[in-house]
Order: C-alpha cells, then sequence, then structure tokens
C-alpha cells in the first residue's frame, strides 16, 4: 500500500535490525507472494506461539471500521487485502493473482485468486465489491471512508449524492474485480493493501451485525483466525489453515495481552511471559528507556508518524485561533523529545512528519513564550475573557502519554500561568470521545497510510471527515486538496499542498509535537516480524526460532 519511505532524519537504529520479509525462505517480492519452504508437520515441532501486549482493548475487529494501530494490528493479521506491503513498504500481489492497469491509469482489473474465508466459503470479488460498498454507506459510521473517495463517484456514494451502483467498482464475475479511479492515483495499490480495502464475507456480515465482536463468529481471510477473545484482557489468534498461502506462515498462534501498564508488561517480558514488548504493539516505560538502551536490548526503528494534540474548534475558548496558537507556541519539544521520549524523535512545527515534510523549517518556532504571552492576551480580548476558562487534556493511558500530558501542562503553567486539567481515559473510550467533540484537547498519534502528504491532509478536508475530530473546516484549504488530486506536474501538487499546509498552521487546529519513532523489545527467539517504514505490523512472516 505504501511507496518506500525514506528514513526520518535524525533518528538511528540503536540495536539490532528490523526484523522483516520472510525468515528462512527469501524476502516477498515488490509484486510477487512470498515464496518459502512449507512448514513442518504440526507433530513434528514444538508449537510457535508469539506472545505480545496490544497495551488496550482493539476498538473493532472489523477492517471496515478499524481506525487505529490496535485494531490494524489484530485485523492485518486476520485479513489479506489485494495487495500487502512488504518491508520496504511496497505493494506485491496478495489476493489478486493478476493486476492489469488501463493506458489512461484509471481503470484496474484484478484477478482474484482461489481462496477461502476461515469458515471455508470461497473469498470472491463480489466480496470486495460489497465491502467497499459496505464501507461507504453512511449507515456504518465507518471513519475512514474517505480513504476510498479515489474510486470513482466515491464520495459522492457516501453523502447520498449517487447510488451505491454508480460507484466505480464492479465484479464482472466471482474472480474479477474492475475498479475505476476519479483520477489517475500513483499509490491506490498501496491502497488496496490497507484494511478499509480489505474484504469481508457479505454471507456471514449480512446474517450477523455483530459478527465482528467475539471470536466465535470473527471471519476473516488472513494468515491467522481469531479463536478467543476475552474482553479487555486477551486476543487469542490461530495459524488459519485456509489460508490461501499457508504454508509460509510459521506462527501456531498469537496470544495479544491487554496490559495497560507499559512497566506491567515490561516486567512480564523480562520474567519470560511475553515475547514482544513495545511498539508498534504497545508502549513502553519511558524511565527503562536509558537503560535498555545502554544494555543494548532496545530497537529504534524510525517511521512516519506524528504525535498531535488536537484541539476541539467547536467550543469557546478553543474557538479563537490566538488561543490555540499560544498553547502551541508555547510548547518546549525538545525538552520533550530530550527528557522523555529520549530515542531520537524529531520536534516538528507542521503537520507533515520529515519523510514527506514541504516546509523544513516548520511554520512558527518552538518554545516561543512570549509570542505565546502576547497570542493569549489578544485571544482573551477578542473573547471578552480576563483569565482562560477551565480546559482539559485528555490522553490513553500509557506512561509516555502520561508523562507528555504532566509536561505540556507544567509548561502551560510556567510559561503562560494557565492551568490544565488532564483526564485520563482507556483507549476506545478516548478515541469515541474524541469523535463524537467530547474534549477540549486530545492527544492523538497519526501513522501515515502511505507515504504522500494527501494522506495527513485529506483528514481535515471537512469537520465531517472521520479522522477530523477538530470540528474545523476551510473551503480555500478544501479547494486546494481538489485541485491537487488533478494536477499532472508533481511540482505543481506540491506547491498546492504548501499553499494548503499554511492555511492549517495558520488555523492551527491541533498541536503538533514531533515526528515519533518505534521502540520495542524483543526475544532473541523472534524472527520474521515486519515492521515497515509506516509503523505498521505484520505477522504473516513472523516465527519462533527454538
Amino acid at each position: 500500500m505504501k511507496k518506500r519511505v525514506s528514513m526520518l532524519a535524525g533518528l538511528t537504529l540503536l540495536v539490532g535490525t528490523v526484523l522483516a520479509g520472510c525468515s528462512g525462505g527469501g524476502q516477498p517480492s515488490a509484486t510477487e507472494p512470498s515464496k518459502q519452504e512449507t512448514a513442518a508437520p504440526a507433530d513434528e515441532k514444538k508449537p510457535q506461539v508469539f506472545r505480545a501486549n496490544l497495551t488496550s482493548e482493539p476498538s473493532t475487529a472489523d477492517p471496515g471500521l478499524a481506525k487505529d494501530a490496535t485494531s490494524g494490528a489484530v485485523v492485518r493479521a486476520t485479513f489479506d487485502g489485494l495487495t500487502r506491503l512488504d518491508k520496504d513498504s511496497k505493494p506485491m500481489k496478495s489476493m489478486a493473482s493478476d493486476i492489469k492497469v488501463s493506458d489512461d491509469n484509471r481503470v484496474y482489473t484484478f484477478t482474484i485468486r482461489d481462496a477461502k474465508w476461515s469458515n471455508g466459503d470461497p473469498v470472491t470479488a463480489h466480496d470486495f465489491e460489497y465491502a467497499w460498498k459496505r464501507v461507504l454507506d453512511p449507515k456504518l459510521g465507518a471513519e475512514y471512508a474517505y480513504q476510498l473517495y479515489y474510486i470513482k463517484n466515491a464520495e459522492k456514494v457516501h453523502t447520498a449524492k449517487a447510488k451505491p451502483e454508480e460507484l466505480g467498482v464492479k465484479a464482472l464475475d466471482d474472480k474479477t474485480l474492475e475498479v475505476t479511479l476519479e483520477n489517475p492515483t500513483p499509490f491506490f495499490l498501496e491502497l488496496t493493501a490497507f484494511y478499509t480495502y480489505y474484504p469481508v464475507d457479505k454471507k456471514v456480515v449480512e446474517a450477523n451485525p455483530n459478527w465482528a465482536n467475539e471470536a466465535a463468529t470473527h471471519v476473516g481471510n488472513g494468515p491467522f483466525k481469531m479463536t478467543g477473545w476475552e474482553h479487555k484482557s486477551k486476543i487469542v489468534l490461530e495459524k488459519n489453515e485456509n489460508y490461501w498461502e499457508k504454508d509460509v506462515v510459521k506462527l501456531d498462534r498469537i496470544e495479544f495481552a491487554m496490559i495497560e501498564d507499559d512497566s506491567t508488561a515490561l516486567s512480564m517480558f523480562e520474567n519470560g511471559e511475553l515475547d514482544w514488548a513495545g511498539q508498534p504493539l504497545g508502549g513502553l516505560p519511558t524511565d527503562a528507556i536509558p537503560s535498555l538502551k545502554d544494555a543494548g536490548k532496545l530497537v529504534v526503528h524510525p517511521k512516519a508518524t506524528m504525535y498531535w494534540f488536537k484541539m476541539n474548534t467547536t467550543k469557546a475558548p478553543l474557538n479563537n485561533v490566538k488561543i490555540r496558537k499560544a498553547l502551541s507556541y508555547a510548547v518546549n519539544r525538545q525538552e520533550i523529545v530530550d527528557n522523555i521520549t529520549q530515542v531520537g524523535q524529531v520536534p516538528t512545527m507542521g503537520m507533515l512528519p520529515q519523510s514527506m515534510i514541504i516546509k523544513k523549517d516548520g511554520y512558527f518556532k518552538d518554545h516561543d513564550v512570549e509570542t505565546a504571552k502576547q497570542l493569549l492576551a489578544e485571544g482573551l480580548k477578542e473573547l471578552g475573557l480576563s483569565s482562560l476558562p477551565p480546559i482539559t487534556l485528555s490522553y490513553n493511558t500509557t506512561d509516555r502519554h502520561k508523562k507528555i500530558a504532566e509536561a505540556l501542562q507544567d509548561q502551560w503553567k510556567k510559561g503562560l500561568g494557565i492551568d490544565v486539567k488532564l483526564a485520563n481515559k482507556e483507549f476506545k473510550v478516548h478515541l469515541q470521545d474524541m469523535h463524537e467533540l467530547n474534549y477540549d484537547i486530545g492527544r492523538i498519534g497519526w501513522n501515515a497510510d502511505f507515504n504522500d502528504p494527501i494522506n495527513y491532509m485529506e483528514m481535515f478536508r471537512d469537520q465531517n471527515t472521520g479522522n477530523n475530530d477538530t470540528g474545523w473546516e476551510n473551503e480555500k484549504y478544501k479547494q486546494l486538496l481538489q485541485q491537487s488530486a488533478v494536477a499532472k506536474d508533481p511540482a505543481e501538487r506540491t506547491k498546492l499542498f504548501a499553499e494548503a499546509e499554511q492555511i492549517f498552521m495558520d488555523e492551527m487546529p491541533l498541536i503538533p509535537l514531533f515526528t515519533d519513532v518505534d521502540v520495542w523489545v524483543q526475544s532473541e527467539k523472534v524472527k520474521g516480524v515486519q515492521v515497515d517504514g509506516l509503523g505498521f505490523i505484520d505477522l504473516k512472516w513472523a516465527e519462533m526460532v527454538q
């Protein structure tokens, strides 16, 4: 789904290498599925079990509704798209055995390979057509529906301005899927590897609207199938014997714990109860980072991810742009990355991560307290206030998020003389509250779905875009994105993005902090886990070496 992601500036792989691709049988090609030796019969070897911590309950196990990294890890293991990403974030054929593209680069014809769902049903082109139309049905409430807008009439279907049958997706027969795009989209095959584009079993979904909520009714087409889900406690995945490329899958079982306390998870790893602790699956206690680094146990992996605090622009005082700017300018990002995150995160004064940054110097100075004080005073005057009303900063439970929130609280108190309350929430609740604009300032991270600025910018097209969660919109900004979609000259496209980002940063609906990295510790037995430059983890090729 992604183009190759350049390594982010200033970041270093401290220990080891990223364990990617296929182990023991060659890495998967960027155009063809992986080829590996057939795994030995189960009765000749000890079962391979991989144990890791997800930190929190996934918000869903439905690919059409998945919107966060936790859900994405589960969905990516249990489903398979037309394409799948290799270790370099390049798309390789997966459910599609053949892909033909028209001369004008607008019509894609996918041949669906022989494959089955985990319940034995055949996977057909009709399942893809059904799944994509389902995502665009406003009744589903899919926050990632806009990712399908590259398909002809997708936005119109989603906004009830066109009928579903007018969507540029058609199963010509069980094995042939024809997709017509609005405009040539160079990264479309990267998108088809993203979980919003995954198929679902039409028969299963229509028979049970709650099919994805429990292991007993969950049906996927990926390398693993869900066999256990103790909510807020544990998820168990087992090798899917119906997977089309089952012979390359080495793991017999995956056990995901849901331990919110990072210190507890690290202790479990050190006691041999977990094989992996840290990102992209969970977190590590920030206090442990220096000692893990010094001991040579820490793996640091660059990724195209931003760490933000979104602001609810629909209510006072954050409906005032000068108040929003004051809060952002007063933050000392360098202090946070030096003293809290500690593993090479890059302070970023724009909306884009380092791998796709447009204005390298950013749109304001880090920790510009004097300007922030002036803006705060002007903003309060415009609102007719003598002091700032109560504001609450919300974050989901991890040690790192807690420390960063406390740092902002302290910096705002010292720099601006304002008191900000903190609210710690379970991840699923935190996401829902932000989506419903039931918050003031909310922590969020954004992993790039593909390495192009539009992936960040399009979520703020208007206040109804699924992942906006700020209530902000700007008509000129939207027009610039629409122009970028049809721009043929890359330089012109970049210029349009620069104009759009300038508008966004002038109105400041969020506080950018830094371009992030993944950090984790893993057992020496773990091999073949694929973590790409966008922060996606894929366990298809993972194995436990005895």
